[in-house]
């Protein structure tokens, strides 16, 4: 990262304090990061630099991708916003929080996963500290999930906005299977081979973990509602719309390019920038539901869901044959 300081950008001054959000991730860990990062900015009047480059779902390092996949913004909620490929020209001003950044631009290039995961601790206790660093510019360059109310994460879902192509398929899939029912949205986030780290206890035993899910899409059937319902399906695996359509022949789900049997998940690069197409499709459906069933409840991409649906069903890791059912409906109500 360049550490030469910038006084203006197109002809204006710019505030010369900054909170940087790099992730690369699939969506969910993404926005979720990038809530905790604007929830700094607010709190200590700084700009926000939303940087993607080196996105997973795109070949290409150099290109931001929150352009490639949302709708311009120039502030959220009075805080100025950068969010474009001028990311790869601006020069932030040190020193610089965490420390490993204020080395030499070359040395920064490759962090090992050690360095990665400190910096996650330095950042959240930074956070949650409710204070504030003497460093021009604080660089957000890990996993953030957790780092802010949730109220900063509605305000970003609420202020990021897909780019109008991807919001006109949303609104057309939504007017073909969702307009007129009820619909009872069920998320597996399965690896498909990946190391799915914190997801991986739910799967310990694969037909204990489908048993749960189909008992919880029983359940969710199970609740009146004012519609017909209809099931609709979100995985990274074939092989869990194979299971579950096995057992509830009326699920729906929306086509999509899967990568092959145990490759890995949705988010890669080998599936051109259609595959954060078809993730951001599948997540703002996801959310548009009357009910939601999360498994595990620990995948971001859910997340989305979990703060708009009315009604959410959850598994809880340490009773694992019971069902939480969260009832959203004060916060938000089913969409027509």
């Amino acid at each position: 990262m360049e550490k030469r300081q910038r006084q203006t950008l197109d002809g204006g001054s710019v505030n010369a304090r900054f909170v940087v959000s790099r992730r690369r991730t699939g969506f969910g860990d993404c926005l979720w990061s990038l809530a905790a990062a604007w929830s700094y900015a607010r709190r200590t009047g700084r700009t926000l630099a939303i940087d993607w480059r080196g996105s997973c779902y795109l070949d290409a390092p150099l290109t931001n991708a929150f352009p490639v996949y949302f709708e311009p913004i120039q502030e959220i909620s009075g805080v100025p916003v950068i969010c474009d490929d001028q990311v790869n020209h601006l020069s932030f001003p040190g020193p610089f929080f965490p420390s490993w950044w204020n080395r030499p631009s070359i040395d920064c290039v490759y962090r090992p996963d050690e360095q990665i995961f400190r910096e996650r601790d330095e950042l959240r206790e930074l956070l949650e500290a409710q204070g504030d660093t003497e460093a021009n510019t604080v660089v957000c360059d890990a996993c953030l999930m957790w780092g802010c109310d949730e109220a900063a994460e509605r305000q970003i879902f609420e202020s990021v906005k897909p780019k109008a192509e991807i919001g006109a398929r949303i609104e057309a899939l939504y007017q073909e299977h969702f307009k007129g029912h009820s619909i009872i949205g069920v998320h597996v986030r399965h690896g498909n081979g990946e190391d799915i780290m914190a997801h991986a206890p739910y799967w310990a035993d694969p037909e204990f973990a489908l048993g749960q899910i189909c008992e919880a899409i029983r359940k969710a059937k199970a609740i009146v509602y004012p519609r017909s319902t209809r099931v609709f399906l979100c995985t990274d695996s074939e092989r869990v719309i194979h299971d579950l359509s096995g057992v509830f022949p009326d699920l729906f789900t929306i086509p999509k390019r899967f990568q092959a049997d145990g490759v890995g998940p949705l988010h890669s690069a080998a599936l051109g920038v259609d595959g954060g197409f078809s993730a951001l499709v599948e997540m703002y459906l996801l959310g548009r539901c009357d009910t939601a069933i999360r498994f595990p409840p620990t995948s971001a991409f859910s997340r989305y869901a979990r703060l708009f649906v009315p009604r959410i069903i959850e598994f809880d890791l340490d009773y694992p044959g019971r069902l939480s059912l969260i009832d959203n409906s004060r916060e938000t109500s089913p969409t027509s």
